[in-house]
């Protein structure tokens, strides 16, 4: 599917043109009717679909006692205010990634990914079994909302830049679309940073308002045609090695619920965060090899002063974040940097280290 074709279909004309009323949700004979705003394009590939199959679940499990209806980016709010929808009353859920709302709180950064902080499976330990979920929960009870990790990309690329990097001086007023703490550290390294929403990316950098974008990885990027435009595709990203997207629901609705429909939220947030870590798994190097082979796209690797810097400004970036004068961030901090330096044992010592061996000893 070409952009234009992939655009089209995702709706994304603008958020007035899918401005509708915001109806009353349904309440029959002990149904309930929940709306759920995105910050994705309708059917956008691993995101935008895994809100959509996660609402189906919910449905599903509930046998209809709780129907979610899905408005993708722009449909009945922007994308990047799916949030304030939430805790404004005009939606129950949305689905997005915390880092979006760092203006609300910086310690929300870290319940979507961290510059060379935590994979996948180390997100998901922190906030199961070492106290990351009832921290977030503090912060978000500060908005009258309820959070879960609903997805997660994996280590993510790093970035489609028009120019070629040649080291850190490439960096240096660069115009950059990167969002969360990872935006800080290119910030740091010189970059021009900004965020902006999956469908608008594109038009930015075709018309030069950005040098380069990143979004996820190949198998969103393919789909926005971002190889349009730019044909140096960085890996792997060093900011955004695990990221995790969030099912939010209205709190005090949430607890409304009877238990057995907020353990079916629970538990289908749960599984449509390995869902979805496996669907871009299985269709990320696939989606990479089409961008390769198809479009002549040329994979590179970030020049090792650019990598080095990179983590010399994440280091900084915790440590002031560590410091904060606002408690539930220092708490969260010290908190992903506590689990961290032990997950990381397990996953440099045995992973790791699995890796490293089957690469150099193993083929078939």
């Amino acid at each position: 599917m070409d952009r234009r074709s992939f655009l089209r279909k995702a709706g994304l004309a603008g958020a007035g043109a899918g401005a509708a009323a915001l109806a009353t949700p349904a309440i029959a004979q002990g149904n309930q009717t929940w709306r759920m705003v995105t910050t994705w394009p309708k059917n956008f590939p691993g995101l935008g679909v895994g809100a959509q199959r996660l609402a189906d679940r919910i449905t599903a499990a509930s046998d209809g006692r709780l129907t979610v209806q899905v408005y993708s980016a722009g449909e009945l709010v922007p994308p990047l205010q799916s949030l304030d929808a939430v805790i404004d009353g005009s939606a129950e859920m949305s689905h997005g990634a915390a880092y979006y709302w760092q203006n609300k709180s910086p310690a929300l950064s870290f319940f979507t990914g961290v510059p060379y902080g935590m994979t996948s499976r180390e997100m998901a330990a922190w906030v199961r079994y070492m106290g990351g979920q009832e921290i977030w929960d503090e912060i978000y009870d500060q908005f009258g909302v309820q959070g879960f990790l609903s997805g997660d990309t994996g280590t993510q690329a790093g970035g489609w830049f028009r120019e070629e990097l040649t080291g850190l001086d490439s960096v240096k007023g660069l115009r950059f679309r990167t969002p969360g703490l990872g935006g800080r550290v290119w910030e740091k390294l010189g970059a021009t940073v900004t965020n902006m929403a999956a469908g608008e990316i594109f038009q930015a950098l075709q018309s030069g308002t950005l040098d380069a974008a990143e979004f996820v990885g190949p198998y969103n990027d393919l789909a926005l045609g971002f190889y349009q435009v730019a044909k140096n595709y960085y890996f792997p990203s060093f900011v955004e090695p695990g990221l995790a997207t969030e099912l939010v629901v209205n709190k005090s609705k949430y607890q409304e619920l009877p238990t057995d429909l907020q353990a079916i939220v629970k538990d289908v947030c749960q599984a449509e965060y390995d869902q979805v870590a496996s669907d871009f798994y299985a269709n990320d190097p696939r989606a990479l090899k089409t961008l390769v082979d198809e479009h002549g796209v040329n994979v590179r690797q970030f020049p090792d002063d650019i990598v080095e810097a990179g983590a010399k400004a994440a280091a900084e970036i915790l440590g002031e974040l560590r410091d904060s004068g606002d408690a539930l961030t220092k708490k969260t901090t010290e908190s992903f940097i506590e689990s961290l330096n032990i997950l990381r044992t397990r996953t440099e010592g045995t992973d790791g280290a699995f890796v490293e061996a089957r690469k150099k000893y193993f083929s078939i």
